[in-house]
């Protein structure tokens, strides 16, 4: 039997997570390993995800609290979750990695959200499906240095990009 992750059995991103009152769509890629075995977006304890959206919404207590929690207090303050590619081969958990990916229908999801005014891509690979917001031109987009422990951006100038969202999230 195949771990989740290997080559042959494709890896798949998780539902959505928004709703009508979405302010902010934060994009990944793809879950990784990690997240795929836990079902759990950015569930890999050395990605900073958590801990930079903690220090966004001011929320120092969110990478402690249970996942359940985590996505209701991102949603109670307008933030959903979603990943650009919907499933691909991927050996491991690097971008790089990616195999024969099927892309996210982003335009159809970003249409769905009447309240939506910026989506932040979190890392370069997200960031390459930013063309399919170009029928939405009232639409922020930004592009922020990926959560990823792979990539070695010192977590004090992660922070500083990823400040970014604060203006756009209303607490």
């Amino acid at each position: 039997m195949s771990a989740v992750g290997q080559e042959d059995a494709p890896a798949r991103c998780f539902a959505p997570v928004v709703n009508t009152d979405t302010r902010v769509l934060i994009l990944g890629s793809l879950p990784g390993v990690a997240s795929l075995a836990a079902q759990q977006y950015y569930a890999h304890p050395r990605n900073q995800f958590w801990p930079l959206l903690a220090a966004v919404l001011a929320q120092p207590e969110l990478p402690a609290l249970d996942y359940p929690q985590r996505l209701a207090r991102l949603q109670a303050h307008g933030v959903g979750l979603w990943d650009v590619v919907a499933q691909a081969q991927r050996r491991g958990s690097l971008d790089t990695a990616i195999r024969a990916a099927q892309r996210n229908d982003l335009a159809r999801l970003v249409a769905s959200l009447p309240a939506l005014r910026l989506v932040a891509f979190n890392g370069a690979t997200a960031a390459r499906a930013a063309d399919q917001l170009a029928g939405f031109p009232a639409l922020t987009v930004l592009r922020l240095p990926s959560s990823s422990p792979a990539y070695t951006l010192a977590l004090a100038e992660k922070q500083r990009a990823w400040q970014a969202l604060a203006e756009a999230i209303v607490r």
